[in-house]
């Protein structure tokens, strides 16, 4: 995220590369920066016969190249994007000499996604020496509710670590599909709101009572009713709760509670750092853990691995999902 600013911030300084190869399995960061260039480059007089937008199914290296010599028509400089780049894989080293001389009055762009350059190579070296290469690296499931957070503060709106997460569970961890969702929520909102689960609910439909958030929290206090009235809202709404999300989550939920047990430092602090959590949520770890100590502990897991297997069909002839969810809540709890 840093570095994707500092490009920008370079750019609307005037520190132009003639290069930029963004790559990387995070696509969100690469059209961020590719989308920039195309806006704010050059005015809008220029781009008609300065700016080119190729892609890399329908090109080669060659073409791109022999553009990429041209000069510019009544400009400083002329601008080419090769969007999905990673098209050109087979043939990307051919690059090399050209990005060992590139066009001083071009800004040649590409956009690699969901590979990255083998840093061993050639080419990787060069455009490091000549250019930008900038990989967008996709963040951990842990690390987006955080990202939430800081997004929305540089727009001026903050959101309660029960809203982040929601966001999270539901849309997981595409940043792309979560800026649309937030960018939504900016448009019905003014500046210096917070963002509440109330909010999400009404405008995106995520259920602030009816998630697998809420899930993890009642089983977590052993509050069986409300646990189980979750599941049956599952179990009516099967698309959009599917039991491999809610396993997946649960597991990561109960190998946290196990990691919690085994800590010796349980001050907050520690807890949150070893646990990857907000500290907002410290306070559900602990009682959790109390409600499950770690031999019911290792039996939840063991549960949570059998209904995984059940839930792919094995074992589990014509036995529907929120069954299945409904027979483990009963073991959890008990």
């Amino acid at each position: 995220m840093e570095e994707a600013k500092e490009i920008v911030n370079n750019i609307q300084k005037g520190s132009v590369s003639p290069l930029y190869f963004l790559m990387g399995e995070e696509p969100y960061y690469i059209d961020r920066i590719s989308d920039f260039i195309a806006q704010n480059l050059l005015a809008e007089e220029e781009k008609g016969f300065n700016q080119i937008i190729m892609y890399g199914r329908d090109t080669n290296i060659d073409e791109i190249v022999s553009n990429a010599k041209r000069y510019p028509m009544m400009a400083e400089r002329q601008v080419i994007i090769v969007k999905e780049a990673q098209d050109l894989s087979r043939s990307i080293e051919k690059l090399v000499d050209y990005a060992e001389n590139p066009q001083p009055t071009t800004t040649l762009v590409f956009c690699y996604k969901y590979k990255s350059l083998d840093k061993r190579k050639k080419l990787s070296k060069v455009l490091k020496k000549n250019g930008i290469l900038f990989e967008s690296k996709r963040l951990y499931e842990n690390q987006v509710a955080d990202w939430i957070m800081k997004t929305l503060k540089a727009r001026n709106y903050t959101i309660s670590p029960k809203a982040a997460q929601m966001l999270v569970e539901f849309l997981g961890i595409d940043l792309g599909k979560i800026d649309n969702e937030l960018n939504k929520l900016q448009l019905i909102t003014p500046e210096g709101t917070q963002i509440t689960p109330e909010l999400i609910e009404q405008n995106i439909g995520i259920s602030k009572d009816f998630n697998n958030f809420e899930l993890r929290k009642a089983i977590g206090m052993r509050d069986s009713l409300k646990a189980h009235r979750i599941v049956n809202y599952f179990a009516q709404n099967p698309k959009d709760n599917p039991m491999v999300v809610t396993i997946s989550l649960l597991f990561s939920y109960f190998s946290q509670i196990m990691q919690y047990h085994g800590l010796p430092d349980k001050s907050k602090a520690n807890v949150a750092k070893q646990l990857k959590v907000h500290p907002y949520f410290v306070g559900d770890y602990i009682a959790a853990a109390k409600n499950y100590p770690m031999k019911k502990v290792s039996q939840v897991i063991g549960l949570l691995h059998e209904s995984d297997v059940k839930g792919k069909g094995v074992g589990a002839v014509n036995i529907s999902h929120g069954d299945l969810l409904k027979e483990l809540m009963v073991k959890i709890l008990n």
